[in-house]
Formats: C-alpha cells, sequence, structure tokens
C-alpha cells in the first residue's frame, strides 16, 4: 500500500477544463463514415487500456475486448450486418421504410479497425459484490468502459461507430470466443470524414434529441 505522503495530489479540475470536459460531451458522436488511414501504432491498445478506468460492479471488470483484424471475420462481420439489417428493414412500412433504407448505419468497410467487446457474466473477480439483486451490472460496467473509451477516443480525434445491428449469438460464434460471454457493442474505429457535435440521425431526420425525463418524488 503507497504511504499517504507518497500519493499524487488529487488534481484540480477548474472551469477552463470542464467547459472543455463538456465540449468533449457534445462532440462526442457516432461515426459511421472513416477516413482510409490506419490509427498510429498504440493507440488501439492505449484506448483499451483507458475503458479499463471504468468503473465496474464489485470491481469484477468483466470486460472482453477483441481485436477484429481477419479479413475473412470482418466479411463475415459484413454479411451478418446486411442479414440483421434485411431483417430489420422488413419491420418498417411505407416511408419510415424509405427513411430507414436511406440510412448509413455502419463503417464496417471503411473503418481500418474493428473492435468487440462482450461482457463475462461468469468472472470471479469480485465475488458477485453488487450483482446478487442486479446480476445486469456487469453488463453496465462493460457499457461504462465502453463510454470511457468513446470519450478517450475523441479526444485524440479518433471516431467510433457502434454496431447493434448484428444478431450476438452468431457473432460469438463467428468470433470464436466462450459461448457465455455476451456480446455488449461492435465497434468500428478511425479518423472520422467529418466531424458535427450533432448525432447524424438527427441529421438526417429520423428523430430528435429530447429533454430528460427527470421525476421528483
Amino acid at each position: 500500500m503507497i504511504p499517504n505522503s507518497a500519493k499524487p495530489a488529487a488534481p484540480d479540475f477548474d472551469g477552463a477544463f470542464r467547459e472543455r470536459l463538456s465540449a468533449l460531451f457534445a462532440w462526442r458522436r457516432d461515426v459511421r463514415r472513416f477516413r482510409g488511414e490506419a490509427l498510429p501504432d498504440g493507440a488501439l491498445a492505449r484506448l483499451i487500456q483507458t475503458a479499463c478506468l471504468a468503473p465496474s460492479v464489485g470491481l469484477s471488470q468483466p470486460w472482453r475486448f477483441v481485436v477484429v483484424d481477419d479479413p475473412a471475420r470482418r466479411e463475415a462481420v459484413r454479411a451478418e450486418f446486411r442479414a440483421c439489417n434485411a431483417q430489420a428493414l422488413a419491420a418498417y412500412a411505407g416511408d419510415l421504410a424509405t427513411r430507414y433504407a436511406a440510412l448509413k448505419l455502419e463503417g464496417l468497410r471503411e473503418a481500418p479497425h474493428h473492435l468487440a467487446v462482450f461482457c463475462d457474466r461468469a468472472t470471479t473477480l469480485g465475488h458477485g459484490l453488487g450483482r446478487r439483486t442486479m446480476p445486469e451490472m456487469a453488463e453496465y460496467s462493460v457499457v461504462a468502459a465502453i463510454c470511457t473509451m468513446w470519450l478517450c477516443a475523441r479526444a485524440e480525434g479518433i471516431g467510433m461507430g457502434w454496431v447493434s445491428i448484428l444478431d450476438p449469438t452468431r457473432m460469438t460464434a463467428l468470433l470464436d470466443v466462450p459461448p457465455d460471454w455476451r456480446l455488449i457493442g461492435y465497434f468500428c474505429l478511425g479518423y472520422p470524414l467529418h466531424e458535427d457535435d450533432t448525432p447524424e440521425l438527427e441529421r438526417a431526420g429520423w428523430g430528435r434529441r429530447v429533454e430528460a425525463c427527470v421525476l421528483q418524488r
């Protein structure tokens, strides 16, 4: 254990920092359009390390990261997206179907890097603390890691895009990971083709952000 005298002083997050942090939140967008160049060596590993600074229930650290470089697996992921996207499109009708078909919902071909993030609910780390009544806290912990990584990526000018139109069970088999791991998200990473502080779906007219639902009791 580090003696108290050896611990660094807590940083002072002043007003200027908080303003820039608010800007980071606003400019963290879901990116679907990427430039082709790869990230610098070590950049993805550094983002993963930062993700692991996120809180996790009971210090369980249930996140599992899978870097997908193999061209055949990437093509299989794209085929999986096309199949799931066709099913999603079939669930809409009329004008909504036309609008859905026009949306760009992934950057799987353009993005130079692919990353799958899974949750390992069976981890023995943390001894189950905090999960007896809410076992889903393991998944929430992984989401917290993803959000931490996303903000770090944006601070470095790196774009991330979350692809959720995939079947989790088939993705587990496709990426050859333990069958009890649960897919939380599949991500495209790279330098964005352009940047905006407004969500792409809002710019495309699919929907708009609304005020938070806040109740008082």
